[in-house]
């Protein structure tokens, strides 16, 4: 094979890191070698929570991993958010189980963007410290919509509430409560804390507003996990049976700039992991057709192979040079950055599970772990093509009446 694909690193990028984000990344990706490998992945992903809890608590306490974007203030390491991406390589090169994207990188923002002074000491902390998960419940299938990812989250109507379903939230003499149901929630079923989107104010004034329902002790919620492509993001249903709950905030924020901002971040990180773990799935690949035989030689010698894993290869190496952009330029890169991730990822993990020959394709291999990880993001948080339409359109690069806006 090509010496390119000796080194196991995977694509070369002229990134200049600071020491610190290389102790970062290395310590995790040390750790992660020791602790989560395919059949750990499927164990994990097999129990109640559907993540080790006791990994979750080494990666919070010796690397502060959920408060690595929080600030002291609340207990957090205090780095900067690009840190929290980086490092994001090494739990998608490793496909870790855990409530870091649900919490960290979903949850924590929001809380802090719109959270009081109040809310944030009584939350942030725990988030830091690993003790506490939570989890964003908005209805169906709208999340990649409420975080501004495949289109304008300014109008209501992704919340649903009423007719539309979703949950509705009316406000009584003592607080605010919650009826409705939300379905897909990423780890709904365990965290400790929902952020439920609510309709408020009916249909003459209905606005979405957040509100914050301790799970394992609010009466009324039901949750159910279901069956999900990818175990290692488990979703669940969840519902409210006239549950109360206390207001994120105030009702006048901003709740679509919180979730646009929130989600480019996020957006960033998926891709991020998804370069990791398209760069893992294509190592794997390549130690095996290196010793696999057809015709009395080594199935990768042959042009062909190379050429298709050649392929792969440039393709993530340009999908890590859009993450890494990204990672430092949310706002302007986070979109585009994963659709070229998600799409990285489905060619390695594809090329992973053709490669592998006839045990490739039997579903309990390896390499659908990958394949299920690119799948179901891209069902949680695109579609490709929707990704990069809103981005042409926030750019402003096809204006009404142009016909190549069909093209899109």
């Amino acid at each position: 094979m090509d010496a390119a694909f000796e080194s196991g690193s995977g694509p070369a990028f002229a990134a200049a890191f600071t020491a610190e984000q290389d102790e970062i990344r290395r310590t995790l990706h040390d750790l992660l070698a020791k602790r989560c490998g395919p059949d750990e992945v499927k164990s994990a992903t097999a129990t109640a929570e559907g993540y080790d809890r006791e990994l979750w608590r080494q990666l919070a306490e010796e690397l502060g991993l959920p408060g690595l974007a929080l600030s002291a203030d609340y207990g957090g390491v205090g780095r900067a958010p690009a840190d929290l991406v980086l490092a994001c390589e090494e739990t998608g090169r490793a496909l870790l189980p855990s409530p870091l994207l649900a919490t960290a990188v979903l949850c924590a923002p929001l809380i802090a963007a719109l959270g009081t002074q109040a809310q944030r000491e009584a939350i942030l902390p725990g988030i830091a410290a690993g003790h506490t998960s939570a989890a964003i419940a908005v209805p169906g299938a709208a999340l990649s919509l409420a975080l501004g990812l495949t289109g304008d989250n300014t109008a209501a109507d992704w919340a649903g509430g009423g007719r539309s379903g979703g949950v509705q939230a009316r406000r009584t003499d003592h607080g605010w409560v919650l009826y409705g149901q939300a379905e897909q929630v990423l780890d709904g079923h365990s965290a400790d804390l929902l952020l439920v989107a609510a309709h408020t104010g009916g249909f003459a004034r209905s606005r979405t507003l957040f509100f914050l329902v301790r799970a394992a002790s609010a009466a009324g919620v039901v949750r159910a996990r279901q069956v999900a492509l990818d175990g290692t993001r488990p979703q669940a249903t969840v519902q409210f049976r006239d549950v109360e709950g206390e207001l994120l905030g105030v009702e006048d924020a901003d709740v679509a700039g919180a979730l646009t901002a929130t989600g480019c971040g996020a957006a960033a990180a998926l891709a991020v992991e998804a370069v990791g773990a398209a760069d893992r799935a294509l190592e794997r690949t390549v130690e095996y057709v290196k010793e696999r035989e057809q015709f009395g030689r080594a199935g990768g010698s042959f042009q062909a192979v190379k050429h298709r894993l050649a392929d792969v290869y440039v393709q993530i190496a340009g999908a890590r040079t859009a993450a890494y952009c990204a990672a430092h330029d949310p706002a302007g890169g986070g979109r585009l950055a994963l659709a070229q991730g998600l799409e990285a990822l489905r060619t390695a993990s594809s090329e992973a599970v053709q490669l592998h020959g006839g045990t490739g394709f039997a579903w309990e291999h390896d390499a659908h772990l990958y394949f299920q990880r690119g799948a179901s993001d891209e069902l949680l948080f695109g579609p490709v093509h929707r990704l990069r339409g809103h981005a042409a359109d926030l750019a402003g690069m096809f204006r009404e009446g142009d016909g190549r806006a069909e093209a899109l």
